[in-house]
């Protein structure tokens, strides 16, 4: 365990994923980390870490094995879970989020600066997934149907799939920064004792939302896109 990364550890047993979150380590953007590294860069006691790596790695569960998906599989899931939660989500909570400034702005400052954070990460999201849709998925489908039938494929205009990824692992880096300021902002989603309904709900919302990204980006980083550069090296 000490060896592998952080990402590398998720991938194996997604259950390990919520106690690197407990503990404040980014499983997903900063996924390449050790774990010596990440306990030392957040001030975590390393072995009370393992111990409970251990505990959750032991429990008995359905646990899915993403990584003996095919990638054209895998692309599928994340695009009808993932991309299609983030587009069902988003306009219900800027509207929450919207009212909720409007509301308690004067005395909590902090929520303008949130519902503004959380409009450019839809914008900015939203023209991530269409890459993702339109770019890299399709071309890792074309791959992996062509290794599978052992057909030749021609070079995309983008040159290698790591070029794409690329772009896309800077953009998950950049949503992680931002729902890391998010997070701060809310003193990691608690409303104050006063907060009203619709308040909470919107922390609440805020919440899933930021850990469902954290899976979206650990699928792909960890898992997705690891394997397609693996797979394009194999058919050169």
């Amino acid at each position: 365990m000490l060896d592998a990364t952080i990402g590398e550890i998720v991938a194996e047993n997604f259950r390990t994923a919520s106690v690197f979150s407990k503990f404040g380590i980014d499983f997903c953007c900063k996924g390449d980390r050790t774990i010596q590294q990440a306990c030392e860069k957040k001030s975590v006691d390393m072995q009370e870490l393992i111990t409970k790596l251990t505990e959750a790695i032991a429990e008995k569960d359905e646990n899915i094995d993403f990584k003996s998906w095919p990638l054209d599989l895998l692309a599928d899931y994340i695009e009808k879970v993932y991309h299609r939660y983030i587009r069902e989500k988003s306009p219900s909570l800027l509207k929450f989020l919207d009212k909720v400034q409007k509301v308690h702005g004067d005395r909590h400052p902090e929520l303008i600066e949130v519902y503004s954070l959380f409009s450019e990460s839809v914008i900015e999201l939203e023209a991530h997934l269409q890459k993702e849709e339109k770019i890299l998925f399709p071309f890792i489908r074309i791959m992996n149907e062509a290794k599978i039938n052992n057909l030749p494929y021609e070079t995309p205009h983008f040159g290698t799939v790591e070029n794409p990824i690329t772009m896309m692992k800077h953009e998950h880096d950049v949503e992680g920064e931002r729902f890391h300021k998010i997070a701060e902002l809310t003193q990691n989603y608690t409303p104050p004792a006063e907060a009203c309904n619709t308040y909470r709900v919107s922390f609440a919302m805020l919440d899933e939302f930021e850990q469902n990204l954290h899976k979206h980006i650990h699928l792909e980083n960890n898992i997705l896109f690891p394997q397609a550069i693996v797979m394009e090296s194999t058919m050169k």
